[in-house]
């Protein structure tokens, strides 16, 4: 395979980027795009002009009938990500879908066994993972800088009540769940991605305030080794931007991640700040991982694992919520070969 011919499927706002960076890739073809809004269409082609030339389709199956290709790239909302997967993998195509990368712990299940079936790469686009700060603290924390992880603390800021009020992202049955599976989605991740171990309970409270999904959500976890953990996913915050604070506390030292910027003190020595500048890295989007699995020239960085992990957690928090906070039993992660 000299090119990687890719279908994309979902052509709203996050779909710019996605196929913005394709575009510059030497080795990627787009062949197609599929999404039932014209009004889509035409804000892509706006911000991407070249993109007006490809054949595109109101019905992602339509598209995947009618046009040779290798891959799908998928941002839709949430909730229609696992049809859409499941028919690419059942056209024999390699996926990249957003977060979450589906809405239920069976749906997960259900696509990390397709794609062993059809031995094709399914690959989640949590950004993080790429990133040199979040991986230089994964690093650390897996050296055992900080010895094992006793306490977690992640929070995270955002105006997202007000930015998506009549919104897709706050219909139940298009988003699937609120700011928690929404930005929330990453910094459980990331979390989960860095300290390596398995939330086995967690009480939640929410609030959904007049809308019909959470929108401020309180988690607090005890994970398999007993470490203690508190996520803080706040959608009524004040703007613009957000604001993300997490803090991981061992036997040896901690890690503190303000906003990016991030500090580490080892046991008695005095606090030390990061130069992220000078982290290397050799990650640039996770498009590019993507495509470098599919051709065998790299390992894929968020595995299907990393989205069964978040919804196991995420459905878990949803639980003891509707049961006012009772602790729930977070279902395991069974062992894959992927």
């Amino acid at each position: 395979m000299e090119k990687v011919r890719m279908g994309l499927i979902g052509c709203g706002g996050n779909m710019g980027g996605h196929i913005g960076r394709l575009m510059k890739m030497q080795d990627v073809e787009v062949v197609a795009l599929a999404d039932p809004s014209e009004a889509s269409f035409a804000r892509l082609f706006e911000r991407v002009p070249q993109a007006e030339q490809l054949p595109r389709f109101a019905d992602h199956k339509e598209m995947l009938a009618s046009v040779e290709m290798d891959a799908t790239e998928i941002s839709t909302p949430h909730t229609l990500h696992f049809e859409q997967i499941m028919d690419s993998l059942d056209k024999g195509l390699h996926v990249l879908t957003e977060k979450p990368m589906v809405c239920t712990v069976d749906h997960a299940f259900q696509v990390m066994d397709k794609a062993e079936e059809v031995d094709r790469v399914l690959m989640v686009s949590y950004q993080r993972h790429l990133s040199p700060t979040f991986r230089f603290m994964r690093n650390q924390i897996q050296a055992g800088e900080i010895g094992e992880v006793q306490f977690i603390q992640a929070m995270q800021d955002q105006h997202w009540y007000e930015n998506q009020q009549g919104k897709w992202r706050q219909v139940q049955a298009l988003s699937g769940g609120g700011q928690l599976n929404d930005s929330g989605s990453h910094l459980l991740d990331i979390v989960l991605w860095m300290v390596d171990q398995a939330p086995m309970r967690v009480s939640a409270f929410m609030d959904y305030l007049d809308t019909e999904v959470d929108i401020n959500s309180a988690l607090s976890i005890v994970f398999e080794n007993g470490a203690l953990a508190n996520f803080s996913i706040v959608g009524t915050g004040p703007g613009p931007g957000m604001w993300e604070d997490i803090t991981i506390w061992g036997t040896k030292g901690a890690i503190y991640s303000r906003n990016g910027k991030v500090t580490c003190k080892y046991g008695g020595s005095a606090p030390v700040e990061v130069d992220a500048d000078s982290l290397p890295s050799r990650f640039v989007s996770p498009d590019q991982n993507f495509v470098d699995a599919i051709l065998g020239r790299d390992e894929v960085q968020v595995p299907p694992v990393c989205g069964l992990r978040v919804i196991q957690l995420t459905e878990a928090a949803w639980e003891s919520a509707e049961k006012n906070g009772r602790p729930v039993r977070v279902k395991r992660t069974r062992r894959i070969r992927r």
